[in-house]
């Protein structure tokens, strides 16, 4: 059934490794973790990593239009061919910057 299906697993911010004072921690836009697992994607793959303090992305940035390309991609969808129209302007999920993130795809 993991062949046909894809799992996905992400949030809308990640979290800073420290609090900057009361309890729990801060909100991080700049990293935070996203898994995918199934339909196409490669086994114990992994991409980008943070800085050491887990603050800032590092190394193999990706952004919300990345992410959503690979989603299509594994869907079967062409994020370049969809879009829909917003005030008389053909629109995509993707804008003009989604890239396939190839190097997870099995």
């Amino acid at each position: 059934m993991l062949e046909d299906t894809l799992l996905i697993w992400t949030t809308e911010f990640g979290r800073t490794p420290f609090a900057q004072g009361g309890d729990g921690r801060d909100h991080n836009g700049g990293s935070f973790i996203t898994w995918l697992a199934g339909a196409g994607i490669k086994a114990s793959a992994s991409h980008g990593h943070s800085d050491e303090w887990g603050y800032q992305a590092a190394e193999g940035k990706t952004y919300c239009y990345d992410f959503h390309a690979t989603v299509l991609h594994l869907l079967g969808i062409d994020h370049e061919r969809l879009s829909y129209l917003q005030n008389g302007v053909d629109r995509r999920l993707t804008d003009v910057h989604g890239h396939v993130v190839n190097e997870i795809l099995a």
